[in-house]
């Protein structure tokens, strides 16, 4: 096997942290990735008490897991985002407080890098680690301009740029932190953050200076409805590809009554133009993305960010699990014809 496979704990936040390691395990995962939700792993608890990552170890160590990464995807969202009551159901109360945007926004950015000091302790406390290994916390930003991405009434570049300034001046901060911890912040490249597609990401490297500790959690399914091109994407970021979601969709499967916008129609509506589906069962064509992160050497894990509101989620992660596993291959270590010359 090529690189190790592992499940996000995002989409099963509703089971305490025992229970999904056992799932996933049975399931067919080499690992897991923690979600900073749920009990999964707490950020608060990680910093204060010297032996709450050795007790996730243990538990992980028990069903025969590793993992490589947590997430903090929704304290993340708030760190650039206009803030609204939506929040206040993704965020810890501690984060929300009385709901004052700005304030929301700074409690955001200074939990961001407490996750990143707590990710260090927790790939420190791994049984057998390596010393200095980078630790990686994956994540949104959310976005200032996000609302904009139509642009009317017109929108000027000024005004988006105000947009990528806003996120450079929030995310300094949690950058030089995460460099201080040998940490690297991977975006999930999304819409509603700052990077959305190729040429978002882009801006959104420039706009941090190119920051070595700013890079992406790859997941094609977020590119492919929208028409970009996933594997380029890869290829785009060779050197910051910093984690990698496997996750399909489907699309161009809807009955032409709602368009690549989503025509606020709940996941799962057959009108859709396009959904999440579990592995192998979407259009994302996975064997160019296998043989692009390996001509990047992108040696990370392969986690399964499972998504299907079509499908029963314990028959999707196992089946996900097995697929992975089937088409992932190492690159070779010798050219194919080196040996005709012998």
């Amino acid at each position: 096997m090529a690189r190790p496979v592992t499940l996000f704990t995002g989409q099963w936040a509703d089971l305490p942290f025992e229970t999904i390691c056992q799932k996933a395990k049975s399931f067919g995962y080499d690992g897991i990735e923690l979600a900073c939700w749920g009990d999964h792993f707490e950020v608060d608890k990680a910093i204060k008490d010297k032996n709450y990552c050795k007790g996730r170890w243990e538990i992980l160590s028990d069903f025969g897991l590793t993992a490589f990464a947590v997430s903090s995807h929704l304290v993340g969202q708030a760190i650039c985002d206009n803030i609204d009551e939506r929040h206040k159901l993704i965020l810890p109360p501690d984060v929300y407080g009385d709901g004052d945007p700005e304030g929301v926004r700074k409690r955001a950015a200074k939990k961001m890098i407490e996750t990143g000091k707590a990710a260090r302790l927790f790939i420190d406390a791994k049984p057998g680690a390596k010393k200095n290994t980078t630790a990686v916390v994956n994540g949104f930003t959310g976005s200032s301009v996000w609302h904009s991405i139509y642009a009317f009434p017109p929108t000027s570049q000024e005004y988006w740029q105000k947009g990528f300034d806003d996120f450079a001046k929030r995310f300094a901060p949690i950058l030089k932190a995460f460099d201080d911890a040998n940490v690297n912040f991977a975006l999930e490249v999304h819409p509603t953050e700052i990077a959305f597609d190729i040429a978002s990401a882009q801006r959104a490297v420039e706009a941090v200076k190119g920051h070595k500790r700013f890079g992406f959690n790859y997941d094609p399914s977020h590119l492919g409805y929208q028409g970009v091109d996933y594997v380029k994407f890869i290829r785009t970021f060779a050197d910051r590809i910093y984690h990698v979601h496997m996750k399909d969709a489907w699309w161009g499967h809807g009955d032409g009554t709602v368009g690549v916008f989503g025509g606020h129609a709940s996941f799962a509506d057959p009108r859709r133009f396009w959904d999440f589906r579990s592995l192998g069962h979407g259009d994302i064509n996975f064997e160019e993305i296998i043989v692009a992160l390996n001509d990047v050497r992108y040696q990370g894990p392969l986690s399964v960010e499972w998504e299907d509101s079509r499908m029963d989620r314990e028959h999707g992660a196992t089946e996900a699990a097995a697929f992975v596993k089937k088409i992932d291959f190492k690159p070779s270590a010798i050219a194919f014809d080196a040996q005709f010359d012998r």
